[in-house]
């Protein structure tokens, strides 16, 4: 079953997230995943959520989304975005 990775970021540096966003792609595809969103303009239709940045990216299961967040190929990138942004992530099986 389908799994999405929902992420609402706020970069605290710009320039720093940039290199985060160059190093996560190749470890995204490693693990079967895509993205779905990446950064595209936001519209709230309803209550008070005020999201930021949202990403959100397909994998083939929970399982397999979670192997991407704590695998080696994205140590590194997961580490610069931790230090050049705050987020909020959870993610969620699709039907």
């Amino acid at each position: 079953m389908s799994a999405y990775i929902i992420v609402d970021i706020v970069v605290n540096n710009a320039e720093g997230y940039e290199d985060y966003k160059n190093l996560t792609p190749p470890s995204i595809a490693a693990y079967g995943g895509k993205y779905i969103a990446r950064g595209g303009r936001t519209e709230n239709l309803e209550g008070n959520w005020e999201p930021n940045r949202i990403v959100i990216l397909e994998f083939d299961s929970v399982e397999r989304a979670k192997q991407w967040l704590n695998s080696d190929e994205y140590r590194d990138a997961r580490a610069l975005r931790h230090k050049y942004a705050t987020t909020k992530m959870i993610v969620v099986e699709g039907t």
